[in-house]
């Protein structure tokens, strides 16, 4: 049985000792708790006695067993405890009763509406926080379902990627590792524009390939992607570089599969006096992927050694 709506041991008595003052007579007493919603069967007996004994028809005896009758049927006579109190606690004119009644009666509703008012408060508090509780346990759930989506997605992310280092083909394979990275920068919540060309006035055809272009702590990078048998040298590096050079405020990424050589590595250091370049092997990011650490601060960690150390290559193992 749910005692949460029940009436609790002081209002209990407060209530007996206040409802037989508010009724002038015994007929007022038994229509009282028949406007309050008792049943005919639960009044019967009352209504009995009163007709053949009214003598011993005594109005506190009797408001106090009915009360406690309806108290103890829990939620069944929920809408009639409800109404009791409520006429209790509206009741207003108090010269209908007995004269010696009337200031009694005034002081035991006061403390009733106090009560009622306190037990209000409580329950409303009890709302609020089993409220609060349902919120904080809905924000667990989709933050946990979200983390479950995260996880899956880079799990699919990791095994396509894995696949690549099966594929012969270098423009399948280059091809699918441009969609394979732009899957990954998207599971981050990193901003992304997929690769795309740049035709030339006048019919001069394709005069620029960018294999995609991310958008990270408000900052545009410009990324090259390359998967190729031999480190990355300058030729490759330059390229992509004047294509930096010719966009204001833009920076570069350059991924490679076949890592970079050293004169490449020179000349990203000698352009970050004027625009921020990073490189990247894609061995680190299939360590990223192994072991579920963050793009975003692996990123930041690049670009802040890119600025800070002058070194356009920072590698490193962990992200911690």
């Amino acid at each position: 049985m749910d005692n949460t709506y029940q009436y609790p041991p002081e209002l209990l008595n407060l209530l007996k000792d206040v409802i037989p003052k508010l009724c002038k007579s015994k007929d007022d007493l038994i229509t009282f708790f028949r406007g309050a919603g008792l049943s005919k069967a639960m009044l019967q007996p009352y209504e009995n006695l009163l007709k053949t004994d009214k003598e011993s028809f005594n109005k506190y005896p009797v408001a106090q067993e009915l009360l406690k009758k309806i108290n103890e049927k829990g939620d069944g006579a929920l809408k009639e405890r409800r109404e009791v109190l409520k006429r209790v606690t509206e009741f207003q004119d108090f010269s209908v009763c007995w004269p010696t009644d009337q200031a009694p009666a005034r002081g035991l509703v006061a403390q009733i509406r106090d009560v009622v008012n306190v037990k209000d408060s409580f329950t409303k508090m009890n709302i609020e926080r089993q409220e609060e509780r349902k919120q904080r346990i809905e924000k667990e759930n989709v933050e946990k379902e979200n983390l479950r989506k995260h996880k899956e997605a880079i799990g699919s992310i990791k095994n396509n990627l894995f696949k690549l280092f099966s594929v012969t083909e270098p423009q399948k394979r280059g091809k699918s590792l441009e969609t394979v990275l732009n899957d990954l920068f998207k599971v981050y919540g990193i901003g992304i524009k997929e690769a795309f060309t740049l035709v030339g006035e006048d019919s001069i055809g394709v005069i620029e390939q960018i294999d995609g272009v991310i958008e990270l702590d408000n900052h545009l990078y410009f990324v090259e992607m390359k998967w190729w048998s031999e480190p990355i040298g300058v030729p490759e590096i330059s390229q992509h570089l004047v294509r930096v050079y010719h966009r204001a405020e833009s920076r570069a990424i350059i991924i490679s599969a076949s890592d970079f050589t050293s004169p490449a590595i020179g000349t990203c250091k000698d352009s970050l006096q004027q625009k921020v370049v990073i490189l990247c092997g894609l061995q680190e990011l299939v360590l990223l992927l192994e072991k579920g650490d963050d793009l975003k601060i692996f990123l930041r960690k690049k670009v802040n050694a890119a600025i800070i150390e002058k070194n356009p290559y920072f590698k490193f193992n962990s992200i911690e």
